[in-house]
């Protein structure tokens, strides 16, 4: 397999900006067997029945991104420079991995003054990374951040236009509650409480996981040999009650569909060993690509991936690689809205 086989052309103005208002009013493709249906989110009650099983992903995402200023005394006197922050993830005594910009302009052991009540040293730099050591830990840093932090918008949106407050509630799912993620699982961003519970209603199950989702998750594929691309690890965790909901449905013969790849590459991580759901935590760095045998999902809502990407490779792994050409060439001549703000497709192998 090679990477160009995962291309296609994409019009720019079809990579959204904004989401859908209200959230499930956004359109959905919907693909099962050579069938491509031109729906909308609501219209999941249509094609969901009682006894299916929703995986979703609760990562809360945290406002990511910051922007300070490190001080220096120097022989002209006091110069400060605007240093740029993405945080990555959590360390140990109060440290955060972190991308900093520019990194030239900072040294170890400076400081940068993020507001009045959040600043961090920068301890170590390693592999173009830095490590921070944050002033507060806790509740006061996430307080803190909270007021100085804005959300990670992906690199495809923060070209178009910076965050801003209404991004920290539009980059959130409606369920998120466990705190760790650096971008969102924008399939779950289309469900608001209406919809999920005429859901419920209906008979549809919920079951909640978690994988803190990485800024790794943006990470351009460099190889054009797939196989051998790596990815990032991130953490996750299935607790004892959802594999449990999840084995229950599969002998059930009712169908478990993840919402969002996260969820996907997360049970299918937890079905590696045994073959079959098992409770599970830890950092995966599983590689879904076609010849992947799928162990746990029997279908898939996702968004709208970017060319040559490892999502695509995903999606073309559960549909074929055809059968998803096919999905983005309809997508594209129907002028779906594409990426993280995007319309959403529903995937029946």
């Amino acid at each position: 397999m090679k990477l160009s086989d995962f291309d296609f052309d994409l019009p720019d103005d079809l990579i959204a900006t904004r989401p859908a208002v209200p959230r499930s009013s956004a359109r959905l493709l919907v693909a099962e067997q050579d069938q491509i249906t031109d729906a909308r989110v609501t219209d999941l009650l249509q094609w969901l029945q009682p006894g299916d099983r929703l995986v979703l992903n609760d990562t809360r995402v945290i406002p990511a991104r910051l922007s300070g200023q490190r001080h220096r005394d120097s022989a002209q006197g006091a110069v400060s420079a605007r240093i740029e922050v993405t945080l990555l993830e959590p360390q140990a005594d109060a440290c955060w991995g972190a991308l900093l910009k520019p990194l030239k302009k900072i040294k170890v052991g400076e400081t940068v003054v993020f507001s009045d009540q959040l600043s961090a040293e920068l301890v170590e730099v390693v592999e173009g990374q830095g490590r921070l050591r944050f002033n507060l830990a806790g509740d006061d840093f996430d307080a803190a951040l909270a007021e100085a932090g804005a959300m990670p918008l992906p690199p495809y949106i923060a070209a178009k236009r910076p965050a801003d407050e209404q991004d920290k509630t539009d980059y959130q799912t409606v369920w998120a509650r466990s705190t760790g993620a650096v971008a969102a699982p924008t399939a779950s961003l289309h469900f608001d409480e209406a919809l999920l519970a005429a859901l419920a209603a209906k008979g549809v199950e919920f079951t909640y996981v978690t994988l803190h989702v990485g800024a790794g998750t943006f990470l351009p594929v460099k190889v054009e040999d797939v196989t051998s691309h790596k990815m990032h690890a991130e953490w996750g965790q299935v607790t004892v009650q959802a594999a449990a909901e999840i084995a229950a449905t599969k002998a059930a013969g009712q169908r478990v569909i993840p919402v969002g790849t996260t969820a996907l590459r997360l049970i299918e991580s937890a079905a590696r060993d045994s073959g079959a759901i098992a409770p599970w935590e830890g950092e995966t760095d599983i590689f879904i690509y076609p010849g992947f045998t799928f162990r746990v999902a029997d279908a898939l809502m996702t968004n709208f991936h970017l060319p040559k990407s490892t999502l695509m490779m995903l999606v073309s792994a559960l549909m074929g690689q055809e059968r998803m050409r096919r999905v983005y060439d309809h997508a594209v001549a129907e002028r779906y809205r594409f990426f993280s703000y995007g319309d959403a497709s529903l995937l029946i192998p």
